[in-house]
């Protein structure tokens, strides 16, 4: 068995190399949910295609403007951009902000969580079009919804996040808030937005029970099921995504997928029989 790793893993990084050399770079930047970006399901989809993935644990779309942020992820997204040669930039951020950060924010210096959401959204928002001024392709893909649940405090991350006191429900609000502006400002300005709120959202208005991490310390989604729902939105994405080339009949950097009732109609959650 573990040979069979080995070889697997030989000829995965093999593979990651030949795509380096011979395909199109796609540069993924993003906190540590980006990090699925790197399943062998999604590089199987886009295997024309060779996903750089730059995945900074904690980074926050508010912190973008703080050259003093902890996690130092605007420098290292800046120079990812510097570096890069690719043409099509996937940006996913936000998960800490609505999870945490404008409640804490909020909390702390007293202001009300419109005004603190309203912060965040500017700094992302400037993000992308610093993108854009590039000459680059930004893809926007939704903030992954809140998984701890009310009262959940074990886990490095709920252990953390204790401090606040909105509900699953309140922050799954915040967060599909977040995405329905994000949406809005990429529509006006051209740029591709990825909304999965509809495929990821259940009928108790929380996340999907299926896209729950089996790790009930992990915040994370799973990430095979996570890789699954993003697979074909974003391969369709970077596939069809080009300066000049229009989308189902919209402008070319329109919104290109907002759930299973859009293209690729085929998307669906997978089949999960977790409760």
């Amino acid at each position: 068995m573990k040979l069979k790793n080995k070889v697997r893993g030989g000829l995965r990084h093999f593979f990651c190399g030949v795509q380096r050399i011979f395909f199109e770079e796609v540069l993924v930047l993003g906190d540590s949910h980006a990090a699925v970006f790197g399943h062998p399901l999604l590089r199987r989809n886009l295997w024309q295609s060779y996903l750089n993935v730059v995945s900074v644990g904690a980074a926050t779309a508010s912190g973008l403007e703080n050259p003093n942020s902890k996690t130092q992820a605007f420098q290292k997204f800046d120079r990812a951009l510097e570096t890069t040669r690719a043409k099509k930039v996937i940006v996913m951020l936000g998960e800490v902000d609505t999870g945490f950060v404008i409640w804490y924010r909020a909390a702390k210096y007293g202001v009300p969580v419109g005004d603190a959401l309203a912060k965040t959204l500017t700094t992302y928002k400037q993000f992308l079009q610093k993108i854009k001024a590039r000459g680059l392709l930004p893809i926007c893909v939704s903030t992954p919804l809140p998984t701890i649940q009310d009262g959940n405090d074990w886990g490095e991350i709920a252990n953390q996040r204790r401090s606040v006191t909105a509900t699953q429900q309140e922050r799954t609000e915040l967060t599909l808030k977040f995405n329905r502006e994000m949406e809005r400002f990429c529509s006006a300005e051209d740029v591709a937005y990825l909304n999965l709120d509809d495929a990821s959202l259940g009928d108790d208005g929380l996340v999907k029970a299926g896209l729950l991490n089996k790790n009930a310390l992990d915040h994370h989604y799973d990430r095979r099921v996570f890789a699954e729902l993003l697979s074909k939105p974003v391969g369709y994405a970077v596939r069809n995504l080009a300066p000049t080339r229009r989308l189902d009949g919209n402008v070319r950097h329109r919104k290109l997928y907002r759930g299973p009732a859009d293209r690729p109609a085929d998307n669906r959650m997978p089949n999960n029989k977790t409760s």
